[in-house]
């Protein structure tokens, strides 16, 4: 690594003299801060390369990053590198007050979901008016609501707080949550005794909140996940509700694979699913034997893909083998696991996305024609489809429901149509819709949302949402933000969005490219646009804007990108290949030193997603092709767009030092004068904090710059 000694020289003379020109006077005459490039050569499989960034990089020996530990030329280089946006983003600042006032009332009054009802209990949550977080209630009917937690008590103090997992035991007796405060996806979890009211942490820290937590049967226990010092979840633990003891039920060796634990649906097993993104292995204990080992339902086999849950007296699982790529459903017997028989056979091109089993029926969430759809199974073997013929909409299906319950509570949305949340009946279909989203000043005739296709570069059709004004003009004038993912088989579903609307209030259009390697239409989209067919994705997003622009929606150089984590390489490799179609990119804490990450096998998440973009530790193909489309790697002389940047620093996914780095070459190479920024919370991970004030000021700084970039 190049000396950071030497960095501090070349830092201690402080931001580069030479003034950026401003792009048609429309940012301000600022100088920006020059980074020194330190040689740092790289030789790796016969190939050579010099990163001169490397200095950036920072990972402490022990405990967290933070403000206080940062290497001085790093601290000063964040510091310089945020005076430089706040400076030159200073003129928006008007706009992003606006546009925050008009979200906030837009959200005002707003409903959160309705209560979760299980054996005569509800549970519910809504953010008070006036406040950043949630409050957590049950009551039955009859009785006083009971307070379980206030988590703006909770973060009261704290510069970062987000909370996940919140679930009541079987029993009802606790109540449980994870949360983190310190912005790393490193949580505590937290256990409230609703008989005394007493709130314990069982768990100080190190625990893994996303799917991480989950009561036994007999809520004597609570399984919990726990992450090491690399931040991969590890090891399945068991704990008493009073948090006596603690045992080790399951450790996880293979850094490949991730990990989550759930009960199955109708409380007869915990079930742990260890899953890369090729293989995956459920283990599971009964409630029968809460203390057993946990047992393997099928041993893991690269190239199949599973997940088990309970149905009318068996075990389900949803699995890929056999060739059923886009999933088949399968009977399994609950006490051998040998296969009784298929429920839905496999579909190619209608996936199977998620199961959510009743005593009533077997309800799944698939896709058809890219769509999502729900499906009713009865245990007489009768099934029942919902759908909607909305142009392009999202279903969900939150998790807890009660086995025993009669009916199933979707949430359908759409860019134009705010939350519903629908109660359907197992038994006949029939729909009822029990709690909308209050959205104030707002009328779903004010817009339309069309679903669009773009011819790719070989053929295929990429799937567009477009939300615009009702009676916009297609005469090529107006801006348009093209958002886009396209990694890890993630679909970016069609879904309601205040920020949209403000944004598309003041003009402009707001599309979603669904492009290959997300799953909008099946595995095989997938695979299209992972590893060695990454590259289809690039092009996908650019020839979404290309058509959009040719069928009026828009012009070249109108449209700004967005991209969020690996949708920052979607956009930044865009950027690279058409520097001039773009008039910005807004790249959200993304992943764009694809090459360097990928080849630091210390990184927390590279073992396991080696499956999606190749390994340049051993294979030379997977050198090569990676360092082909990197976004920092092919950084070259051309008239780049304003580039709007973001970090966490305590980011652990993607660390702050990989948009960094492409900041600075960016900012060395461009030949237009149209600035590169880079902004770091420097008290968050790879999410903000979670309140929706927050979530709007930094929507707002996106608007606010997308506008002045055209």
């Amino acid at each position: 690594m190049g000396s950071v000694a030497a960095a501090a020289l070349l830092l201690g003379s402080g931001p580069g003299r030479a003034l950026e020109k401003s792009a048609r006077g429309r940012w301000p005459m600022i100088a920006p801060p020059r980074s020194p490039r330190i040689s740092h050569v790289i030789d790796q499989l016969g190939r050579r390369r010099d990163d001169a960034y490397s200095w950036m990089k920072f990972i402490p020996p022990v405990g967290e990053r933070s403000r206080t530990n940062l290497p001085r030329p790093v601290a000063k280089m964040l510091a310089d590198e945020n005076a430089y946006a706040d400076a030159m983003l200073e003129p928006t600042k008007a706009v992003q007050a606006e546009l925050v006032r008009a979200m906030l009332a837009r959200s005002a009054g707003a409903v959160a979901a309705p209560a979760l009802e299980k054996d005569g209990w509800t549970y519910a949550s809504a953010i008070p008016e006036g406040q950043a977080h949630a409050r957590y209630i049950r009551h039955k009917e009859g009785e006083k609501p009971e307070l379980l937690v206030d988590e703006s008590a909770r973060a009261a103090g704290q510069p970062y707080f987000r909370s996940t997992g919140h679930q009541p035991s079987p029993d009802h007796r606790y109540f449980a949550w994870a949360e983190d405060v310190i912005g790393n996806d490193r949580h505590r979890i937290c256990v409230r005794d609703n008989r005394s009211g007493a709130v314990r942490t069982i768990v100080e820290q190190d625990a893994y909140g996303y799917g991480g937590l989950v009561f036994a049967p007999s809520s004597r226990w609570l399984f919990w996940i726990w992450r090491d010092a690399r931040n991969r979840p590890t090891r399945l633990y068991r704990t008493a509700v009073d948090g006596t003891t603690t045992s080790l039920v399951y450790e996880e060796k293979d850094p490949a694979i991730f990990m989550q634990v759930k009960r199955t649906a109708a409380d007869g097993f915990v079930a742990l699913t260890l899953a890369g993104p090729e293989t995956a292995e459920v283990r599971l204990l009964s409630a029968t034997d809460e203390t057993a080992a946990p047992a393997v339902v099928w041993p893991r086999k690269v190239g199949v893909r599973y997940e088990i849950d309970e149905w009318n007296g068996e075990l389900v699982t949803l699995t890929d083998a056999d060739a059923a790529f886009d999933m088949a459903l399968l009977r399994l017997d609950r006490a051998d696991f040998r296969t009784l028989g298929t429920l839905v056979p496999h579909r190619a091109g209608t996936p199977i996305l998620q199961l959510v089993p009743f005593g009533a029926a077997l309800v799944r969430l698939e896709r058809a024609d890219g769509l999502h759809r729900l499906v009713i199974l009865r245990p007489d073997g009768s099934e029942q489809v919902i759908a909607f013929d909305d142009p392009a909409y999202a279903i969900e299906l939150p998790a807890e429901q009660s086995y025993t319950a009669r009916t199933v509570t979707i949430v359908h949305q759409s860019p134009k149509s705010p939350r519903r949340w629908i109660r359907v009946d197992l038994a006949n279909g029939t729909q009822t819709v029990i709690q909308q989203q209050t959205v104030a000043n707002f009328d779903p005739d004010d817009y339309v949302v069309e679903r669009l296709f773009a011819p790719a570069p070989d053929g295929e059709m990429v799937p567009i949402t477009l939300l615009s004004r009702r009676g916009a003009p297609r005469d090529g004038k107006a801006p348009l933000l093209q958002y886009g993912y396209g990694s890890y088989g993630v679909p970016s579903d069609p879904e309601f969005s205040v920020p949209a609307l403000a944004l598309v209030d003041r003009g402009w259009r707001y599309a979603i490219a669904h492009v290959r390697g997300g799953s909008e239409k099946g595995r095989r989209w997938f695979l299209g646009g992972r590893k060695f067919t990454k590259r289809n994705s690039f092009t996908d997003f650019i020839a979404c804007a290309q058509h959009l622009a040719a069928e009026g929606y828009t012009e070249k150089g109108k449209v700004v990108a967005y991209g969020l984590s690996a949708g920052g390489l979607l956009v930044g490799a865009s950027m690279n290949i058409a520097p001039t179609l773009w008039g910005g990119v807004i790249a959200q804490v993304p992943f764009v030193d694809m090459l360097n990450t990928m080849s630091d096998g210390a990184h927390p998440l590279v073992p396991l997603f080696r499956p999606d973009w190749g390994d340049p530790l051993a294979d030379p193909k997977a050198y090569d092709y990676i360092a082909s489309i990197s976004p920092y790697e092919n950084v070259g002389a051309a008239a780049y767009p304003p580039l709007l940047c973001t970090a966490g620093l305590k980011d652990d996914r993607v660390a702050y030092w990989e948009p960094a780095k492409l900041v600075a070459e960016v900012r060395r190479r461009s030949t237009s004068g149209n600035p590169a920024l880079l902004h770091t919370d420097m008290d968050s991970g790879h999410q903000g904090s979670a309140d929706i004030a927050s979530e709007y000021r930094q929507k707002a700084l996106f608007w606010a710059f997308a506008m002045r970039c055209v």
